[in-house]
């Protein structure tokens, strides 16, 4: 009988410890879901997950519970050939284990209606996370890094396939190192390099731009508001989260910018996405801060953070303003970035 954590392994935790641990919780007898909010950084892993358990579980299914519509993860999908479905196929009665990756339950409303047995990730903390297996290591600039430790502890040797995942995974969530990492990361992406396919790579990455992505700069551009080092800009409603990504990532490349915030509706949500490039902020704990005062969750690290509130919420608490725009605005500077 495997206890339930009520906190991750403490940092001395040897790789080849928890994969032992990892490998006790599913046998031949187990179909395991993996859930992910997915990015490169969160595919990366789950593939990563699914290589660890190949043959040692009966069955195991990769869902994802956004809608993916960026050009270069499609891109990432197809050449890598990655096997997912979205959210609203599970059947839960077919699944005997759950598992989290890239990410804690309270980053997402699906996730937090579910009790997951293995929670890997690399994100701040949440005290309420718990799981037979937590293992969250929030100084890694890249869950792909702690998979690719846990590879390497199992002495299983990465595809080109899985290895171009992770490389991948690593590059786009250390923003080319740019954003916070450590040597561990370094020394991942050290050890994939070899087995990586850098031209698919390399094709991944010059898949980022379409026509629709030139007309959701061409209106960021005319919404943009700047003031005290940030540009802000309100894009109504938009087909997807990643729109918002990109536009806040676009306006960081500004020399007068030290933060980047994109906002906009998707489905019955407002999404906040914080990018920052300052000594003192911290992206993640504003998304925390903002979507706590209006109702819903939010996280990240100190360089990017997001936050996701019900729309119900925001009507609510923006009644007698004058539009979303303004109140979203003024949300922004009551946290005196």
């Amino acid at each position: 009988m495997v206890d339930l954590m009520d906190h991750p392994f403490p940092k001395s935790t040897t790789a080849l410890e928890r994969v032992r641990r990892l490998r006790e919780l599913v046998t031949g007898d187990d179909s395991l879901a993996v859930l992910i909010d997915a990015d490169p950084d969160a595919m990366a892993s789950a593939l990563a997950l699914r290589r660890i358990f190949w043959r040692r579980a009966k069955k195991i299914d990769v869902f994802h519970v956004n809608t993916i519509q960026r050009a270069d993860n499609l891109a990432m999908i197809r050449l890598l050939k990655i096997e997912l479905k979205p959210v609203s196929e599970i059947e839960p009665e077919r699944f005997t284990r759950w598992a989290l990756v890239d990410s804690q339950p309270s980053h997402h409303q699906e996730f937090s209606r579910r009790r997951f047995d293995i929670v890997i990730d690399h994100h701040p903390v949440n005290p309420q996370t718990t799981g037979l297996f937590v293992d969250i290591r929030e100084q890694y600039g890249a869950n792909s890094t702690i998979m690719t430790e846990l590879l390497r502890a199992a002495k299983i040797r990465p595809s080109a396939r899985l290895a171009t995942a992770l490389f991948y995974g690593i590059k786009t969530d250390t923003g080319d190192f740019v954003k916070g990492s450590l040597s561990n990361d370094i020394n991942a992406l050290r050890y994939l390099y070899p087995f990586a396919n850098m031209n698919i790579i390399k094709k991944i990455e010059s898949s980022e731009m379409t026509r629709r992505t030139l007309e959701s700069y061409k209106l960021a551009m005319e919404r943009v508001l700047f003031y005290k080092g940030v540009a802000f800009t309100y894009m109504d409603r938009v087909e997807s989260p990643d729109v918002l990504v990109l536009v806040a990532d676009f306006f960081m490349k500004l020399a007068e910018a030290t933060w980047s915030i994109a906002s906009g509706l998707f489905d019955d949500r407002l999404i906040v996405i914080f990018r920052n490039a300052g000594l003192k902020g911290d992206a993640g704990r504003a998304a925390q801060r903002i979507s706590k005062k209006i109702g819903g969750s939010g996280g990240g690290h100190k360089s990017a953070g997001r936050a996701e509130v019900p729309l119900e919420n925001v009507l609510e608490a923006a009644r007698g303003t004058d539009g979303l725009s303004r109140f979203v605005l003024r949300q922004i500077k009551r946290l005196k970035l």
